[in-house]
């Protein structure tokens, strides 16, 4: 039986790992502009952030699919 890893890009990563490459690759400020929320806006942190992210879906699934988009700049 082979051990195939899995092709899910979010497979093994932390919703705080995934903010943490976006912030250090985009940094809040083109973040706020790219995904529309206040945790990235008004005093924004990684620790605000998540706080927001782990009780909002949406703005979660957003952050997700912006690290997804961002994976082929990061392998580069």
């Amino acid at each position: 039986m082979q051990n195939n890893p899995s092709k899910d890009p979010l497979h093994g990563m932390t919703l705080q790992k995934i903010l943490e490459i976006l912030v250090d690759y985009y940094g809040f400020d083109t973040l706020a502009e790219l995904i529309k929320i206040k945790c990235f806006t008004n005093d924004p942190s990684i620790k605000s952030s998540l706080t927001f992210l782990r009780k909002t879906d949406w703005a979660r699934k957003k952050v997700e699919e912006l690290y997804i988009k961002t994976l082929p700049k990061l392998n580069k």
